[in-house]
């Protein structure tokens, strides 16, 4: 009997050799590739097809791992992908979903977990754990927040710990205004300090 066919997509050798080993414990699932980059991941698919397809979330300077979902999702036929990674942040997790992915899974998961997933993710069905689920269906249903480009501007200098006087010499605006614009962030987050604004900017996908 053939087992499922998977592909390991991660910038770092120790990791891809440790996620083969580990699949080497389990008779369904044959490792067919591994792959360094978004780039060769993508290439790879489309000569070996995999069933499914363990990406990270973030490979050096080229395609990232919600990318490579994406391309990985557009082949024909095209494989199942699962995240494999060390982030869990909302708007990353979200990303990665909204981009065709199957599932989700942390790098520090037990290896029954890892292939679970693979098995879940091969037969269609969503490989999320419990809670990560129940933060997926959170972000879903909080209500978009929609900032302006200044807001936007001010959000970054903002994420870069800078003053209300530095922010106003950057944007060239005075500080009143800066002001003003971080009332209506603080408004549109449901927040009360500039810590919580670049937080929950950071949660919602906003930086």
């Amino acid at each position: 009997m053939t087992g499922l066919r998977v592909l390991i997509a991660d910038d770092h050798p120790i990791v891809r050799a440790g996620v083969r080993a580990l699949f080497a414990g389990y008779p369904d699932i044959d490792v067919v590739g591994e792959a360094a980059t978004g780039e060769e991941a993508v290439t790879l698919a489309r000569h070996l097809a995999p069933d499914v397809v363990l990406c990270d979330l973030r490979m050096g300077d080229g395609m990232d791992g919600v990318a490579a979902t994406a391309q990985l999702r557009a082949l024909t036929p095209a494989p199942a992908v699962i995240i494999l990674t060390t982030f869990d942040r909302d708007a990353e997790i979200l990303g990665a979903i909204e981009a065709g992915a199957s599932g989700y899974v942390l790098k520090d998961a037990p290896p029954d977990a890892i292939a679970r997933a693979v098995r879940e993710a091969a037969a269609g069905r969503l490989a999320l754990s419990p809670e990560l689920s129940e933060r997926v269906v959170q972000v879903l249903r909080a209500p978009r927040v929609r900032l302006t480009d200044r807001e936007q501007e001010v959000l970054r200098l903002l994420d870069t710990g800078a003053s209300n006087p530095q922010i106003a010499k950057a944007l060239f605006v005075t500080e009143a205004t800066v002001k003003t614009h971080l009332v209506h962030i603080f408004a549109k987050l449901g927040v009360d300090s500039r810590s919580r604004a670049v937080a929950v900017a950071r949660e919602r996908g906003l930086l």
